[in-house]
C-alpha cells in the first residue's frame, strides 16, 4: 500500500514538474522567431547594430493658429436691431470701412428726435444763462434764478453731448439730421481689413448688442500661438527654430522661429504663450483655428539609436528583435523590451541594458512582418 501511495506521489511530482518545464519552454519559446534564410531574404529584412546619432534636443508643445487680437473683430451693434440688410457672406473678404449689414429699430429715431430737440432748446438755454449771470452780477435778479439757469444750462450740454455721443457710435452723423427725414435704420461697418469667418445676420433676426453680427479676421497676419507649461519656459528664446505639423497631415513638417514669448502665466494650466512667424506662401493655405502640433529645437546631442523601423509596440512599451542565432541557412530573433528616449523621422534613441550593446545584431527592417 505504501509502495502504491509513493509512485502514485512520484508520477504527480513528475508530471507537474513536466507541466512546468513545458509552460516555461512555450513562454520562452514565444518570445523567439525563427526565419529561414529564404524567408528573410524575400521578405528583403535587414540587420544592423546600435549606433551614435545627431538628435535635435526638442520640446514637444502644441497650438494653434491664430491672429494677434488686433486683427479680429466681433462685430455689434451698439443698440441692437433688426436684420433689415446683409452685406456679406463666410469667406468674403471685406475692406474696412465696407458696409457689413443694416439694422432696423424704432429706438434710433427716438435718440434723433431727443438730440434734435436738445440741440433747438440749448441756444436759448445758453442765452438765458448769459442774462441771468449778467443781472446778478450786477445785482439786479437774485441768486437762485442765476443758479437754476446754470444747471439747466449745463444739464442740457450734457444730454447734448451724450446723444450727439451715442449717435456717433450706431453710425449716424449728428450734422446730417433732418427733422423731415428721421430714419429708424443704421449701417454697421467693418472695423478692419480682412475676411469674414461666421455671420449670424439673417433677415428679420434681431440682434442684441450682446450678440455677433458679423466676425472678421485679418488672415494676413495669420501666426502660430504655441502653449508652453511654466516648466519649460526658461529653455527658450527668441529665434528657436520650431518644426510643426497641421491638423492630421503628420507627413508634411513646415518650418518656423520664435518671434516672441508671452510674459504672463495663464493661471488655469500655468502655460505661457509663444508665437511663430509663418512663411507667406503657407499663410494663404491656413485658417485661424487649425490645430498644430509642434517641436522648439532647443539644441543638438548625440544618442545611441536603431533605426525607426525597428521597433515594435505593445501598449506603451517598445520592442525589438535580437539576432540570437545566425547560420547560413536559418536566423533567429528574441523578441526584447527597451526603453527610447527622443525620436526623429529617421532613428529613435535607445536605452542599452542586459542584453543590448553596440555590438548586438538587431532586425532593422521587416518588423512588422513577424510582429
Amino acid at each position: 500500500m505504501n509502495k502504491l501511495v509513493y509512485t502514485f506521489l512520484v508520477l504527480v511530482a513528475f508530471t507537474s514538474c513536466k507541466e512546468t518545464n513545458t509552460e516555461e519552454t512555450q513562454t520562452e519559446t514565444s518570445n523567439t522567431v525563427a526565419l529561414t534564410k529564404e524567408q528573410f531574404e524575400t521578405s528583403k529584412m535587414e540587420i544592423g547594430s546600435p549606433k551614435e546619432q545627431d538628435f535635435d534636443d526638442v520640446l514637444k508643445v502644441s497650438g494653434k493658429i491664430d491672429v494677434p487680437a488686433k486683427d479680429k473683430a466681433k462685430i455689434t451693434a451698439v443698440l441692437g436691431g433688426y436684420i433689415k440688410t446683409s452685406n456679406v457672406i463666410i469667406g468674403q473678404k471685406v475692406s474696412k470701412g465696407q458696409a457689413i449689414a443694416i439694422i432696423e429699430n424704432t429706438e434710433f429715431i427716438d435718440i434723433q428726435r431727443d438730440y434734435l430737440e436738445i440741440s433747438e432748446q440749448l441756444t436759448y438755454l445758453k442765452s438765458e444763462y448769459v442774462r441771468q449771470k449778467t443781472l446778478f452780477e450786477e445785482n439786479i435778479t437774485s441768486q437762485k434764478n442765476y443758479l437754476k439757469a446754470e444747471s439747466d444750462y449745463k444739464q442740457a450740454v450734457s444730454s447734448y453731448n451724450s446723444l450727439r455721443e451715442k449717435l456717433q457710435l450706431i453710425n449716424i452723423n449728428p450734422n446730417a439730421i433732418n427733422r423731415n427725414q428721421l430714419s429708424s435704420q443704421v449701417t454697421i461697418y467693418s472695423p478692419i481689413d480682412g475676411v469674414v469667418v461666421t455671420t449670424n445676420a439673417n433677415l428679420g433676426a434681431y440682434i442684441a448688442p450682446e450678440n455677433t453680427i458679423v466676425e472678421v479676421v485679418n488672415d494676413a497676419n495669420l501666426m502660430m500661438s504655441l502653449a508652453v507649461f511654466e516648466k519649460d519656459i526658461l529653455k527658450l528664446s527668441e529665434g528657436q527654430e520650431i518644426q510643426f505639423t497641421i491638423g492630421e497631415n503628420t507627413e508634411t513638417i513646415y518650418k518656423s522661429k520664435i518671434k516672441t514669448i508671452g510674459k504672463a502665466i495663464n493661471e488655469i494650466d500655468r502655460s505661457i504663450p509663444v508665437f511663430g512667424d509663418l512663411d507667406a506662401d503657407l499663410k494663404k493655405k491656413l485658417v485661424v483655428g487649425m490645430f498644430t502640433e509642434a517641436k522648439i529645437v532647443l539644441g543638438n546631442k548625440k544618442a545611441i539609436a536603431l533605426p525607426t523601423t525597428s521597433f515594435s509596440e505593445e501598449g506603451d512599451k517598445k520592442f525589438i528583435y535580437l539576432v540570437t542565432k545566425k547560420s547560413a541557412t536559418e536566423y533567429e530573433f528574441k523578441k526584447v523590451a527597451v526603453k527610447i528616449g527622443i525620436e526623429n523621422e529617421l532613428f529613435t534613441e535607445v536605452f542599452m541594458n542586459s542584453l543590448l550593446n553596440q555590438n548586438s545584431e538587431v532586425l532593422t527592417k521587416g518588423v512588422f512582418q513577424i510582429d
